[in-house]
């Protein structure tokens, strides 16, 4: 179990490593800019934003809150979700090592477990785009070519059929093999959760909308603020802006949970504690080292 520290008031102020602020600091600045000019233009010529109201912005700025919650709120949805499957994952992991000590062939049942860990590693670099083989290879023993197109499937089938010879020969009872098997059918489900969340991402008109309607809401908020506010209106502006781009980035970066971002799910770590029980169960006692967090954030 990690304990992250509880930040303190500077840390919640000007801490950058997680925050979204290096993400949208140039479209603030240009919204900044944009507001600074507008209220420079109201002071020279005070008849300009005369006529201007702000009460399309209010209900405007009601609306787009509404929107903008429902999107986070399934963005966050697919965040959870993608921990959850990651979670089975360990769950099953440790599952299938405990059932696994009915093995009498030692060298057969590390090879299995040492297989497994790769697993972790192809599923985690095949979420990421990366090569699933590469990331695997210190942890498979069987050739390249056995394990087909779908790297980490294709480690599961082969831990299938170790299982299945292990049966035929009287190795393992039949419901041990069935204990065996249920742990690897749970992570081919794990992994198609994954793959559902990592193929299908929200629909790109409705997050486009979105990010139109916070573009277009920003750059005209300094002409309804200007007069009533005068240079007060380029830091409310600041702040409102700070706000919406902030919602839309985190949104952004919760929709795919899998990648690198620094609010993505923390699946190295998660791989290194698979690494850790697996290694362990085997016996052996020079274990890597748990990840920990950096500055509140886990990778």
């Amino acid at each position: 179990m990690i304990v992250h520290p509880k930040p303190k008031l500077t840390d919640i102020l000007f801490s950058l490593k997680g925050s979204i602020a290096k993400r949208i600091a140039g479209r603030s600045l240009m919204v900044t800019a944009l507001a600074s000019l507008i209220v420079l233009i109201e002071v020279l010529y005070p008849a300009s934003f005369s006529r201007v109201n702000a009460t399309p912005f209010t209900l405007l700025g009601i609306s787009l809150s509404i929107f903008m919650s429902f999107r986070n709120s399934a963005c966050y949805g697919r965040w959870w979700e993608g921990r959850q499957a990651w979670g089975t994952v360990i769950i099953e992991m440790r599952s299938f090592a405990r059932a696994s000590v009915a093995i009498s062939d030692i060298a057969q049942r590390e090879t299995m477990l040492r297989e497994l860990c790769g697993y972790a590693h192809a599923l985690n670099a095949r979420l990421r785009g990366e090569d699933e083989l590469h990331a695997a290879g210190p942890w498979i023993s069987s050739m390249p070519e056995t394990y087909g197109q779908n790297i980490s499937d294709g480690i599961l089938r082969n831990i299938s059929c170790q299982c299945s010879e292990l049966v035929t020969s009287h190795a393992i009872s039949d419901w041990r093999y069935i204990t065996l098997e249920k742990c690897l059918h749970s992570l081919s489900e794990a992994q198609g959760t994954c793959e559902r969340i990592k193929g299908t991402p929200l629909p790109f008109p409705y997050t486009l909308l979105l990010h139109r309607t916070i573009y277009i809401f920003c750059l005209l908020l300094p002409f309804a603020m200007a007069e009533p506010l005068g240079w007060l209106a380029p830091l409310f502006t600041t702040i409102v802006s700070y706000t919406f781009f902030g919602l839309d980035a985190i949104g952004d970066e919760l929709e795919d949970p899998f990648g690198r971002d620094e609010n993505d799910l923390p699946t190295d770590a998660m791989v290194r504690t698979i690494e850790r029980d697996l290694l362990d169960a085997l016996g052996h006692t020079e274990l890597p080292q748990p990840l920990q967090p950096v500055a509140y954030v886990l990778n």
